[in-house]
């Protein structure tokens, strides 16, 4: 198995001092996988921890938790042990029951990094498992990305040491070793995709080319050579990137598709959407940037929603609901959920360019409060002429996405100030005004 180490060391998947958390189901290859780090861990200079999840898919499926639970305790191993319910995970978010269950662990492995329990988590895939991969992939239609099939390394968390040893090299470490695994039953289940192609189509396939596995995994290794280059010429400068959302040009939807969807899948990859995006919810997102109204909005999987917005195109998994909650004007700072801090102070100096906001003190209604837009709201525009909030939030070109976030000082149905955008002709200073209000608005 010096494969493994080579692949260590080339790859450079391992640093030393990190601690490595073995993905370890108790089946043959994840098994392999932590026999192999624990015994060599000296010699990589890193930590080994065993990490297991049991997805209670199976009526068993606690005695292979508790397997990999008895070998770590008897060889000294550390092991994380979680059980989470795959099934109901998958029916909430509407997933089938493969993309559930591996959303649910990799959630698990990603809280382990987090929480600096681990530095990595290394997976037991090997070349069988690349090779499925890309057929798979290619089966529901993918692109060249997903043709490249698994990389050896994935944002720096996942590594895959095993991914150029063979099934039945990891067979013969077993044997060599005398290293005990359990059986998953339902890898003969062939209603599961991945088995389908494991168990009926992979062995008619080596049947006629028996070096198949290699060269799938090498047309996959191709593949990802020209999804590099493709990748290295987006403009990243293209991205405008906050705190939740992304946004792109609407002018960079003329160019061809192929620069258009890896220009979308990296916009969603900035804001944590990597996974359950199909290449009709790029052609969705391709025909609403060239052909939709502003303010045309589609929702997609993993709560992404995506939205025309005059010109560019948003990306966000954070759209907020609009709220009834209320603030009263007060002076100081006021810090307002889901926008951000409003800081108002009395002012005897009428520079207008300290605040974003100046008003005459003695014209703002005293029951005025903070609160957030609501229908039939009307809004005396600076300069006179009155419009519907909604409408003169258009003309200001206010994003649909901030509409029900941005608060606005109120009384009734009348808006006096709309926070970071204008006021009311009400509340402007003149020649008669004694003292303002100073308020500056920060939305985070």
């Amino acid at each position: 198995m010096d494969k493994i180490k080579n692949t260590i060391l080339k790859k450079k998947l391992i640093t030393k001092g990190e601690t490595i958390a073995v993905a370890c189901s108790g089946g043959q290859d994840s098994m392999a996988l932590l026999h192999y780090l624990w015994n060599n861990r000296e010699e990589l200079g890193c930590n080994v921890v065993a990490v297991n999840v049991d997805h209670t898919i199976r009526e068993n499926s606690d005695n292979d938790s508790q397997f990999v639970i008895n070998y770590c305790n008897k060889h000294g191993i550390k092991v994380y042990s979680f059980k989470v319910d795959a099934k109901k995970f998958s029916e909430d978010k509407k997933l089938t029951l493969e993309q559930g269950a591996r959303e649910c662990r990799y959630r698990v492995f990603k809280n382990l990094v987090t929480k600096k329990i681990a530095t990595k988590v290394a997976l037991a895939h090997h070349k069988q498992d690349q090779a499925e991969t890309i057929l798979l992939n290619i089966f529901r239609g993918t692109g060249i990305a997903g043709a490249s099939g698994m990389d050896y390394t994935r944002d720096n968390i996942y590594i895959r040491p095993l991914l150029p040893v063979t099934k039945a090299e990891i067979s013969a470490y077993i044997m060599a070793n005398d290293i005990p695994f359990v059986e998953d039953e339902t890898n003969n289940d062939s209603e599961y995709n991945r088995n389908y192609i494991r168990n009926k189509i992979m062995p008619l396939i080596r049947l006629r080319w028996p070096n198949a596995d290699n060269a799938i995994s090498e047309f996959g290794a191709n593949c990802r050579a020209d999804e590099e280059f493709i990748r290295s010429q987006i403009n990243e400068d293209s991205l405008v990137v906050e705190d939740g959302l992304v946004r792109v040009y609407s002018t960079y939807f003329v160019y061809p598709d192929s620069y258009i969807f890896r220009l979308i899948l990296k916009a969603l990859k900035t804001i944590g959407i990597s996974q359950n995006i199909e290449k009709k919810h790029l052609k969705m997102i391709k025909e609403m940037a060239i052909e939709s109204e502003n303010g045309t909005k589609i929702s997609l999987p993993n709560g992404l929603t995506v939205i025309k917005e005059y010109n560019y195109i948003t990306f966000t998994n954070r759209v907020a609901k609009r709220s009834k909650k209320t603030y009263p004007f007060t002076r100081g700072k006021l810090d307002i959920s889901n926008f951000g801090v409003i800081d108002t102070n009395i002012t005897r100096k009428f520079n207008i360019e300290e605040y974003s906001h100046l008003i005459d003190a003695s014209k703002l209604p005293k029951n005025a409060e903070w609160r957030f837009r609501k229908d039939g709201d009307f809004f005396e525009k600076f300069g006179g002429g009155t419009k519907s909030l909604s409408d003169y939030l258009i003309d200001k070109k206010v994003p649909v996405r901030l509409r029900n976030t941005t608060p606005v000082l109120a009384v009734g149905d009348e808006v006096y100030i709309i926070a970071g955008v204008e006021i009311s002709e009400k509340l402007k200073i003149d020649k008669n005004t004694k003292t303002a209000y100073g308020i500056n608005v920060k939305r985070f």
